[in-house]
């Protein structure tokens, strides 16, 4: 049987071996695999699953927009729970309700219960997530071995991101549209069966129940205003409705905050803010993930609709730039502790705002070395470069009570960014293309969302710069001192 341990109690507990504790790593960073890669995967599938089940384009948004929703809205209650009930217990409950989402998806007959399927998709995912980050921060003692453990973490997450048009393009061409989604249950199946066996349960609730008032309140708050971002896409920022629910979602979560500041437990300590990495950090990771996140949309869609490629190719086309992201994550630890954190994270943002800003110069003639390859490297060479010492601020600046809750946060914190960032910049590119969607149009809609991101990029570079700590010492913790 697995074993259990309690990490109120670890300090007995001998040491797991590096072996085991990057088994841990590799099986947790496999499920963030499958929760990134189910944000863009469906992209190139669109087109194939409204004609098949009969979707109009608002059904057809919402395939997209049902995930993210979800997603969004229940991970900060995901993470608190893997606190509480358990880390593996989540990771096994959250991977498996997104396995039977996605059979369930794959064989939908109609479009209602196509977006049925991805919504709870997304719930899976919410609970799923922050308990790969807590296991990965768990199994692995504070230090550059955490560090390494973190970016490759980040690099197999990123790299899901980075993949899905390619997995797509290629499930697409071969199979068709459903395999996008049951491509899922033989990884999500092997993944589980690893987990049961791999897997240490820790938990650091210390017989704490969940403050139901403030999950209620913060995962309304969080879906409610993800609800408002993706409708900004159809009905613009000014529309009446829009602006309704935005306010709506700000509400509360004001509400939130207030409840969460005269509670005896509450979900998210507001004390957590007040640590500078954890507050800083998660800044920049919004804001990068409000650029990167819309990267890989416009990119897939200038490929196809602009270029002529086919999904295969224009997946295909991605997978240098899906490289340097894993490239760029996995050098972070090693220059990290010449570089500092802090630098690192500033360079990495400035790298990546150099590869927007060489993307904004795009034509609707472009070739593949000048317009996809040359910018997509240093565009997510940079991301990944940025996103690997941020993780690694916030998580190490958590007490191991909270860390499952700070890892949600992280993800809740790209999720939102994300989502923010392509209802944001796709708002442009549609003002700027107008009604005459021709190649020169959409391109230069395409470059309008291009210099917005690399402002968005300097901006958090500067952010960063300020705001993070110069140095930020971590001490390992009990639940650190298991490996």
């Amino acid at each position: 049987m697995p074993q259990t341990d309690s990490a109120t109690s670890t300090s007995d507990t001998p040491s797991v071996p590096r072996s085991r504790a990057w088994t841990v790593v590799l099986t947790a960073s496999a499920g963030q695999f499958l929760v990134v890669l189910d944000v863009s995967v469906v992209n190139v599938a669109l087109p194939s699953m409204r004609a098949d089940l009969g979707l109009t384009a608002a059904g057809l948004q919402w395939v997209i927009n049902a995930y993210a929703i979800a997603f969004a809205g229940f991970m900060l209650l995901g993470g608190r729970a893997a606190d509480l009930y358990g880390r593996k217990a989540m990771f096994l409950l959250g991977l498996g309700l997104f396995t039977a989402a996605s059979v369930a998806g794959g064989l939908a007959q109609e479009g209602w219960q196509l977006v049925a399927g991805r919504a709870v998709q997304g719930l899976g995912a919410a609970v799923l997530s922050p308990a790969t980050l807590t296991l990965v921060t768990g199994a692995v003692p504070a230090g550059p071995a955490r560090t390494r453990a973190i970016a490759t973490w980040t690099a197999v997450g990123a790299a899901g991101g980075a993949a899905g048009g390619f997995v797509g393009g290629l499930l697409v061409d071969l199979l068709s549209w459903r395999w996008v989604l049951l491509v899922n249950v033989p990884i999500g199946v092997l993944v589980l069966a690893g987990a049961v066996f791999w897997l240490r349960e820790s938990r650091t609730g210390g017989g704490r129940r969940v403050d139901l008032p403030g999950a209620v309140l913060v995962t309304a708050g969080l879906a409610t205003l993800a609800y408002g971002i993706v409708q900004t896409e159809a009905a613009g920022w000014t529309d009446p409705a829009t602006v309704l629910t935005l306010l709506g979602g700000l509400g509360l979560l004001a509400v939130f905050v207030l409840v969460e500041s005269r509670t005896a437990a509450p979900l998210m300590p507001l004390k957590l803010f007040r640590t500078r990495a954890v507050s800083a950090a998660n800044v920049g990771i919004l804001l990068c993930g409000s650029s990167s996140f819309g990267m890989w949309f416009f990119m897939t869609t200038y490929a196809q609709g602009v270029l002529g490629y086919s999904p295969l190719q224009a997946g295909l086309a991605l997978v240098p730039s899906s490289l340097s992201v894993v490239l760029g994550s996995k050098l972070a630890p090693r220059l990290m502790p010449s570089v500092g954190a802090r630098n690192l994270a500033v360079t990495g943002a400035l790298i990546g705002a150099t590869g927007f800003a060489w993307q904004s110069t795009m034509t609707a003639d472009g070739s593949f070395l000048t317009t996809i390859l040359g910018p997509g490297i240093l565009m997510m060479g940079g991301i990944g470069l940025a996103t690997t010492p941020l993780s690694t601020l916030a998580t190490s600046s958590a007490a191991p009570g909270d860390a499952g809750l700070v890892s949600g946060l992280v993800n809740t914190s790209r999720t939102m960014g994300g989502a923010l960032g392509i209802a944001t910049l796709t708002t442009i590119a549609t003002a700027v293309t107008g009604p005459a969607a021709t190649p020169t149009g959409l391109t230069t809609g395409y470059a309008a969302a291009f210099r917005v991101s690399t402002a968005i990029l300097v901006g958090a570079a500067l952010v960063m710069l300020l705001w993070l700590p110069k140095s930020a010492r971590t001490v390992p913790s009990k639940c650190d001192r298991r490996v």
